[in-house]
């Protein structure tokens, strides 16, 4: 008898493993809408772990908008871009989305996974170099290694080590540079202004991918290029639709270069092997960018109420990443300690997760509180005060 164990088997001892060193992850059914008040397992909780960073999930104009369009559009494409899949409101969004950004085109894809999966290798060849940020995105990773160019890594914000790989790339065709404006495990934004500087040093291009960012986080909610007054210097922006911009699907690519656009709808494997984004999605999005532009004090409430909770929960004596934006990890010693915590606030009435390996380092556990501007005063003072009455009870 084989005594080598079975597929099974093996995979079976690994979700044990993961059970035992506290990294294995559930996931919880809300029973409604994804909004501040959620109910999952016959519990009313206050969610506080949403991307939904404006409220408009759950927005009446947004969900009229979708619903108009089921009737006027259909429900699905059934069909990829360049065969039977584009409608005129597909051009319409990606002008919409080019015009918040200040770029001159923009692609949909069916998710900002698939566009970051799809643009290095449609662009770069062994000819080119990409340098990435050591804590990029999944999906950036993914992407990069779907293409044949040399690969190089920089420490996260590390503004010196970017510039030794940027001189270790010396030579290649191409070289650019690719970032998350949002870290998203951290909150952290990244150095653009330095990055852009050094990118035009060694004359590379910049690509950042603003998913977390996007809809709220600049004067017009352009995101981290605007915040840093760099929009004319990023080449490439990768974004989702999945987040502020009404919280469900898509995702695309947008440059200032039309160029770039023009050649991904040509080449990029996501976008033309995969069907388009459905009609509703994209009505309802068009309809949560007019409200973006005709709402800036949105995105305001959001950094105020981000800003607020750092305070109490700093008062409170909790180890938190300082920043600014709205995503704030609040830290433990081990991963079974930040998930005995994550249970302890959902018995207090607070939906939030416990985030672990391999999503972040082994001994960097945390929980990743995210406001919105759908947050009162009072619902974040409620979930600091969970905090606390957990805390006192491990």
């Amino acid at each position: 008898m084989n005594s080598t164990p079975s597929f099974i088997e093996r995979l079976q001892a690994s979700l044990a493993d993961m059970q035992a060193k506290g990294t294995l992850k559930h996931e919880r059914a809300f029973t409604g809408p994804q909004q501040v008040a959620v109910q999952a397992a016959g519990k009313e909780l206050l969610n506080f772990c949403s991307n939904n960073y404006l409220g408009l999930a759950d927005n009446p104009e947004v969900i009229s908008a979708a619903k108009s369009a089921l009737d006027k559009y259909g429900f699905g494409m059934a069909s990829v871009r360049f065969i039977a899949g584009t409608q005129e409101q597909h051009l319409l969004l990606e002008e919409k989305i080019a015009s918040l950004l200040g770029t001159q085109a923009t692609i949909l894809f069916p998710s900002c996974f698939d566009a970051n999966g799809g643009v290095f290798e449609a662009l770069l060849d062994e000819s080119d170099a990409v340098i990435s940020d050591s804590l990029n995105h999944a999906s950036i990773i993914d992407g990069i290694r779907l293409c044949k160019a040399k690969r190089f890594r920089y420490a996260n914000r590390d503004m010196a080590d970017l510039e030794v790989q940027l001189q270790a790339a010396k030579g290649s065709r191409t070289i650019l540079i690719v970032t998350d404006g949002v870290f998203s495990m951290d909150g952290y934004l990244a150095p653009l202004n330095q990055i852009c500087d050094l990118a035009e040093k060694y004359g590379a291009l910049v690509m950042v991918d603003d998913s977390h960012a996007t809809g709220f986080i600049g004067e017009t909610g352009a995101g981290t290029p605007e915040y840093f007054r760099v929009q004319d210097r990023i080449d490439i922006l990768s974004g989702t639709l999945g987040k502020a911009l009404g919280g469900a699907s898509g995702g695309y690519i947008s440059s200032r270069h039309p160029e770039i656009v023009n050649l991904l709808r040509q080449k990029a494997r996501p976008y033309l092997f995969s069907n388009s984004v459905a009609p509703a999605v994209v009505a309802g999005t068009i309809k949560a960018l007019e409200l973006v532009s005709a709402n800036p004090q949105l995105g305001r409430k959001t950094m105020e109420n981000a800003k607020l909770f750092r305070s109490l929960m700093i008062e409170n004596g909790f180890d938190i990443l300082l920043g600014e934006h709205p995503i704030v990890p609040v830290m433990f010693s081990d991963e079974h300690l930040a998930v005995s915590m994550a249970k302890g606030l959902f018995d207090r009435g607070i939906y939030a997760v416990a985030f672990s390996y391999p999503v972040v380092p082994l001994g960097k556990a945390r929980i990743r509180i995210q406001l919105s501007a759908s947050h009162s005063d009072q619902e974040i003072r409620a979930c600091v005060a969970a905090f606390v009455d957990a805390r006192n009870s491990q």
